[in-house]
């Protein structure tokens, strides 16, 4: 997975111009101050990891591994 970056988010909301999302929250999504727990990026990667696990290898309630 490619790191996000403030070019990425801004071709995102140029071209889904659903939400005028304003460059200070963009900025805020690719490099939190304002006191996120966990950054935009940190979740990105978190899915990513989340995705590449079998399923079908984990038992019914079991462990998820997370890193």
């Amino acid at each position: 997975m490619k790191k996000l970056d403030r070019q990425t988010l801004l071709g995102i909301r140029d071209q889904l111009g659903s939400y005028a999302w304003e460059d200070a929250e963009i900025d805020e999504l690719v490099d939190p101050k304002l006191g996120i727990i966990t950054g935009f990026q940190e979740l990105l990667e978190q899915l990513e990891d989340l995705r590449k696990i079998d399923l079908g290898s984990i038992p019914p309630a079991g462990d998820i591994p997370i890193k």
